[in-house]
């Protein structure tokens, strides 16, 4: 029935089945991370104990670690805890006619949201071909979705040292509990104990967390992706003659208005 369903469609040649990964459940959010302590090692922690100002420069998103357990008390629902790392570079001015240096640092936000992604109990084996061999056996994975986490650029909002003594921040984790891999992109370990200052930040982030299983679904075929486009040759024109055909930047040299509509 399927099958005579899709042919019906104008320009469907057959129907095929796939496995594909269909999202289940998903949200989006958007968080105010205010007082996040950020770490560093112990080499750019002496720059931070001397300080007098800070000034955050750029934060990045170094990685993000995702959990997925499934609810004992709400069957085909799944609790993903998100841990996001987040990569900060500030610039530090000592005072007393010391100059501007400029320091990375970490910061560490968790973040648990509950998504729907139905029910499974089959255990999936799979092989991988290899040639003049015998096929390698993939162990078996458990029946579970897998959970996606898309975060946009972090927005900087603020940024401050504090007195370690005197200071409330929002932080759930200790330098020790920063994974190895983490480190490594720093060059060593992050000092937690005998500091004399630490630098406080918040961040606005924008996330999308999907909980996404393989499933098989019937799709109607209508042919195959022939490219449409013909592959260009390299540019062998004088680039004099390119530069001819661009046109004049107008806009750099007087910017455009901005849009009135727009409030603050």
């Amino acid at each position: 029935m399927a099958d005579n369903k899709y042919m019906q469609n104008p320009g469907c040649k057959e129907a095929v089945c796939v496995d594909a990964g269909r999202v289940y459940d998903s949200c989006s959010d958007k968080d105010c991370l205010e007082d996040l302590r950020v770490f560093f090692t112990e080499r750019d922690q002496m720059v931070i104990d001397h300080a007098v100002s800070i000034r955050a420069k750029k934060a990045c998103v170094l990685s993000t670690y995702i959990d997925v357990e499934a609810l004992p008390f709400n069957r085909g629902y799944y609790s993903c805890d998100l841990t996001f790392y987040f990569r900060i570079t500030f610039e530090v001015y000592g005072g007393h006619g010391a100059g501007c240096c400029t320091v990375d640092g970490v910061a560490v936000f968790q973040k648990k949201v509950i998504l729907f992604g139905s029910e499974g109990s089959v255990k999936v084996f799979s092989s991988e071909f290899c040639p003049d061999h015998h096929d390698r056996q993939e162990m078996p994975t458990r029946n579970m979705p897998r959970c996606t986490v898309q975060i946009a650029e972090p927005v900087i909002l603020a940024a401050r040292l504090a007195e370690k003594c005197n200071c409330t921040y929002q932080c759930d984790c200790c330098a020790s509990c920063i994974p190895s891999s983490i480190c490594e992109c720093f060059g060593g370990c992050f000092a937690d104990c005998e500091t004399e200052k630490v630098v406080l930040v918040s961040l606005g982030i924008f996330t999308i967390v999907q909980l996404i299983r393989n499933v098989q679904m019937l799709m109607p075929v209508y042919d195959f992706c022939m490219p449409s486009k013909e592959c260009c040759s390299p540019n062998t024109e004088n680039p004099c003659d390119v530069f001819k055909k661009m046109c004049f930047p107008v806009d750099e040299f007087f910017p455009p208005k901005g849009d009135d509509s727009c409030g603050c």
